[in-house]
């Protein structure tokens, strides 16, 4: 199929105009544009509405366009994006159709699965769409469902939760306060503790912890948490001792409720697959754009609740750490956010979604969020939303809440509200027939939504979430096995080879003791194994780049024998903010045997000297750069972050060249339509005489020959003047006549100068509108080393790393956080 009208960057294609008292669809297209995404949108509308079919439609559309998703799905019809038949077979269908169904309408499986693949054949068809635009949306996007506290999709792990936020969010006080509370909300909530940020003393302990840690930079694990909520490293609230405010008693109350919710079986899933970022959410290594969809229709309403938080505060602190843009960068989309963000109640993900609504639009973040419940909606929240896309609604007070919310956002734009016109549409839309009033627009719009690419079938089930992405799984997987350096796992040395007390250690080395942060597995025993640990601060500076800083780096190794000749090398570089220590080994723990050389203090000498040529050497800051446009990435930013920053430049730069574009063309169009109207005007001036002077000339001819019927004088004077009257009259006519050719001709000229400085203009646009890839944009690596006068080494120590070893198969796991920062 050759390029549509509608194949246009940054513009959506959602459908047709639709007239409403006709009942019937024009050919006008509805082409919404991204850009106005970036003040946000809700969608309304009940069951059996489209609103599913609509918002599915705009994330395609979006990943067309490169625009990366993130997509909450509380109701499991978000994966339906995934079901994209380029062939269009029946037998791609077969798996997903519902046999049900099929029973229902008389037809084997396989003659219903035929039947829908013609169905979605003749569906695209009537929308001028093919299967060339499925192929165009799966090799746009990588696709990926996530199921948080399940495996049934990819899993992700809400371990960093608590992980110290970035120093964007910690210079800024309002921001903090923002993440802290909603964290604690997010996980009291969890743990079913209707808790108040005022009154609560669980709130306010635990936002204490997290305020202290996280101004220290450290990362704090449930587990840790669960430790400081029975020992707080201070000893004040407030102006209160902490045993007045909040007893040791209950305070081990609390945290055997936080700790039996981190030793239940369902809990382990929440910690398992890869960390939630929202980076890579977003985009692949490569920096290719993305649509995540989290699932968590199997969650409990609780659950859900805290996962949502979480996420939600992520996706804060991601848009605080970018830079302002006012191009649509990524998209955050909610399906049915009922619960989520109410009118009167204050649930903890109502403050992040509300920060998002306010801040994000500055970033290039548009949410999108969806409900068939419009009572349900704050809509004094909703006020700065500048798109809204309204269907078929169930009960009059559903469609006077959806008034009260329009007439608020227009408002707020200063735009005319005309309350009785809208409610008079809202009250004839049918099926999959929607108003979408857009600030940015001049006047609302009725329109029939387009066809689907994805096959709509339906909400998942967990097993048909399990088959679309075990073949990711299984890649991850095996991904996995490649790169991994060490093993994950150990068999440990008997029992009898572990002492219930550490060896003796000079008291002049350093010595320090990892905190556990995970439980220890039943059927386990706890054993700490020797390792050492480097810290130094290193100092990066290069002209070329512009970049001048400090950088604290932590690289540990972990011993099972032997210490290596290459310590350095064989260690592993982590996260500064996961160094949680404490005091004195736990009670009952065991301990692996030590080499002899962990217990001389001139090795702990060499090997700080060895950690700084290693620095030197080995530890480069790693930037990247792009020649054109000329740029260095950020220190912290990835190859994929980078990518994704450089597209946005180039789509900053092109959309700023699409305006001027448009601006210069735009007088010079309008130029010719004001003579394309000037030459209408006189064609129908020409014509209008043409026809009078015609009329004339037939009344003066008709009037001398009905003279001559009556028997007057053919030759008198009066009738030859009358017959030179009527021939005058002719030629006058056919005069007007030809006037009438010479309008029509300069009308033909100025519309054929008009189509072709159109044309013009499409040629230049089409030129700026070629796609932008990021994984195509060429970019290499740039290397600085760090100063060797500068390079600072802090400490170089003796670590108690706390391992579980199982008591039948003798497999050891290690249980504290390792995650490897290279």
């Amino acid at each position: 199929m050759t390029d549509q009208p509608y194949e246009k960057l940054g513009a959506f294609y959602l459908g047709k105009e639709y007239d409403l008292p006709t009942g019937s669809l024009t050919d006008n297209l509805v082409l919404y544009d991204s850009k106005d995404l970036t003040t946000h949108a809700v969608c309304v509308g009940m069951t059996g509405s489209g609103k599913t079919g609509l918002c599915l439609s705009l994330l395609e559309e979006a990943a067309i366009d490169d625009i990366p998703v993130i997509a909450i799905d509380p109701k499991g019809d978000l994966g339906n994006l995934l079901l994209n038949f380029p062939d269009l077979k029946p037998a791609d269908f077969r798996p997903w159709i519902e046999e049900s169904e099929a029973v229902r309408k008389g037809k084997t499986p396989d003659e219903y699965a035929r039947a829908t693949a013609d169905l979605w054949k003749k569906g695209l068809a009537d929308w001028q769409q093919d299967a060339d635009r499925i192929a165009r949306l799966r090799d746009a996007v990588d696709m990926a469902i996530y199921t948080p506290g399940s495996s049934a999709g990819l899993p992700i792990s809400v371990l960093k939760s608590f992980d110290a936020p970035s120093d964007a969010v910690l210079n800024d006080s309002d921001a903090l306060r923002d993440r802290i509370l909603s964290a604690v909300s997010g996980l009291l909530a969890l743990l079913k503790i209707d808790a108040d940020p005022i009154n609560s003393r669980e709130h306010i302990l635990i936002s204490n912890l997290l305020n202290q840690a996280w101004k220290e930079k450290r990362n704090l694990s449930v587990a840790s948490l669960i430790q400081e909520i029975q020992a707080p490293p201070f000893d004040k609230i407030g102006f209160l001792d902490l045993e007045t405010f909040y007893p040791a008693k209950d305070r081990m109350a609390l945290s055997l409720q936080l700790n039996n919710l981190l030793a239940s079986p369902g809990f382990e899933a929440w910690m398992q697959g890869e960390a939630l970022n929202i980076a890579n959410l977003l985009t692949t290594r490569a920096g290719k754009p993305r649509i995540s969809i989290l699932s968590i229709a199997h969650l409990s309403d609780s659950e859900r609740m805290f996962f949502v938080t979480v996420l939600l505060n992520e996706v804060l602190a991601w848009v605080r750490s970018q830079s302002g843009t006012s191009s649509l960068r990524a998209i955050l989309y909610m399906d049915e956010v009922y619960g989520y963000f109410p009118p009167t109640a204050n649930p903890p993900s109502k403050t992040p979604m509300l920060t998002l609504l306010k801040q994000a639009r500055a970033f290039g973040l548009g949410v999108v969020l969806s409900t068939q419940n419009p009572v349900d909606l704050d809509y004094k929240g909703l006020s700065n939303t500048g798109t809204w896309f309204i269907g078929r609604l169930q009960t009059e007070r559903d469609k006077a809440r959806v008034l009260d919310g329009l007439e608020s956002a227009s408002g707020t734009a200063g735009s005319q509200f005309h309350r009785q016109q809208m409610e008079a549409i809202l009250s004839d839309l049918g099926s999959r027939v929607f108003l979408l009033h857009n600030v940015h627009e001049d006047a609302p719009v009725v329109f029939h939504t387009r066809w689907a690419l994805s096959y709509l079938r339906g909400p998942l089930t967990r097993t048909q979430i399990q088959t679309l992405m075990d073949p990711r799984k299984q890649a991850l997987a095996d991904e996995t096995l490649t790169t991994v350096t060490s093993a994950p796992s150990t068999a440990e040395p008997t029992t009898a080879a572990e002492p219930d007390q550490p060896p003796l250690i000079p008291p002049d080395i350093k010595q320090r003791v990892f905190r556990a942060s995970s439980m220890l597995p039943q059927g386990s025993r706890l054993v700490y194994r020797p390792g050492v640990l480097g810290l130094a601060k290193l100092r990066y500076a290069d002209a070329k780049s512009k970049f001048d800083l400090w950088q604290d780096v932590a690289l540990l190794i972990s011993l099972t024998g032997d210490v290596p000749e290459s310590l350095w090398e064989e260690a592993t570089p982590i996260p500064v903010g996961d160094l949680d220590y404490q005091d004195q080994p736990a009670d009952q723990a065991r301990f692996a045997g030590v080499d002899t050389a962990l217990t001389r203090n001139k090795k702990y000498t060499t090997w700080e000297k060895d950690l700084k040529n290693y620095l030197y050497q080995e530890r480069p800051l790693k930037l990247w750069f792009s020649a054109d446009p000329k740029l260095y990435s950020d220190p912290d930013e990835t190859e994929a972050d980078f990518r994704a920053r450089l597209k946005l430049l180039l789509r900053e730069e092109r959309d700023l060249q699409i305006e001027k574009l448009r601006a210069k063309y735009a007088s010079k169009l309008e130029t010719i339509q004001n003579r394309i109207r000037t030459a209408e005007e006189r064609v129908a001036r020409e014509e209008s005489q043409y026809s009078d002077k015609k009329m004339s000339s037939f009344l003066s001819i008709g009037t001398t020959i009905f003279g001559a019927i009556m028997g007057r004088k053919i030759a008198s004077a009066t009738n030859v003047r009358k017959a030179s009257t009527a021939a005058r009259s002719v030629g006058r006519a056919a005069k007007e006549y030809d006037d009438i050719e010479r309008a029509q001709e300069a009308l033909k000229v100025q519309q054929q100068k008009y189509e072709e400085l159109e044309a013009e203009f499409q040629q230049e646009l089409d030129e700026l509108e070629a796609p932008i890839r990021p994984e195509d944009l060429e970019i290499e690596e740039y290397l600085v080393r760090p100063r060797k006068s500068d390079l600072m080494i802090n400490e170089v120590a003796l670590t108690w790393l706390p391992w579980s070893v199982d008591e039948a198969t003798g497999i050891s796991e290690p249980l504290y956080r390792r995650e490897d920062v290279r």
